[in-house]
């Protein structure tokens, strides 16, 4: 069984993934990174793949991907880094980033090369739907990798439904309609978009990113969805950390707990 399925077949409320962009603050921080967060209870992570161009992506995530990018960051060295954190790490870990890397590398050699350095599965938000269906599915499925797509409070009904149906992991419900970003709290037009998902029954899990970023906002998420996901928040955190160790496992625990 893929890890990621694993995961959500032991635990079905309050799952925690979180975000973080590999080769930032330094570029060979990806891997105790990893540790520190397996350490601190995460139940999986989605490690971000830097490009030059990350439209979907609000300013704290696009400043992450251009230091990562500065520093040296590549697909090849990312993989690379990935073998190494398997070492350590068994829970699992998503690669999350933009189709056009994918596509440069080489799609069935980034296939490859994901599963043989450990990874679980991957999220590809430009990667159009109709096209992985139709070119991708079946190359993805065969590897073992799952592949997650993002809906919104403006996918229709028949769309969720679709992408649901040729989810194998989970499906990430963003909050809003809008770049990646922290925000203060949900509101009720959110909470009404998180009410409906849950009253769905999809076939997978969902889970929740966008605006998620400290435990009031992690529990109400968790009221409509198997739990959420926190970007932006974690990477603003690793920016201003003079000891990561440290603070990732307090902020992890802040999260969790509220203390």
């Amino acid at each position: 069984m893929n890890r990621i399925n694993k995961v959500f077949s032991e635990k079905k409320n309050d799952v925690l993934s979180i975000y973080y962009t590999a080769g930032f603050p330094a570029l060979n921080d990806t891997v105790r990174i990893a540790q520190y967060l397996e350490q601190a209870g995460v139940d999986f992570i989605e490690l971000g793949m830097p490009f030059s161009d990350p439209v979907a992506d609000g300013p704290t995530v696009q400043a992450s991907n251009k230091k990562a990018l500065d520093n040296g960051m590549t697909t090849k060295l990312l993989l690379e880094q990935l073998k190494e954190i398997r070492k350590t790490v068994s829970m699992p870990i998503i690669l999350m980033g933009y189709f056009n890397p994918v596509v440069q590398y080489g799609v069935e050699k980034f296939v490859h090369d994901a599963v043989a350095a450990g990874a679980d599965g991957v999220i590809l938000p430009d990667l159009p739907f109709l096209e992985f269906e139709e070119s991708y599915k079946e190359l993805f499925a065969k590897a073992g990798l799952t592949n997650t797509f993002l809906i919104s409070p403006t996918t229709s009904e028949e769309r969720i439904r679709k992408i649901d149906n040729a989810s194998t992991g989970f499906v990430y419900a963003v909050s809003s309609s809008s770049t990646t970003g922290a925000k203060s709290g949900f509101t009720a037009d959110q909470i009404t978009y998180f009410d409906t998902l849950k009253k769905m029954k999809l076939k997978n899990p969902f889970l929740i990113g966008f605006g998620i970023s400290d435990h009031a906002t992690f529990s109400k998420a968790s009221e409509y969805a198997a739990g959420a996901i926190i970007g932006s928040a974690f990477v603003n955190l690793l920016n201003a950390s003079t000891d990561l160790k440290k603070d990732i496992i307090d902020y992890v625990k802040s999260v969790k707990t509220g203390k």
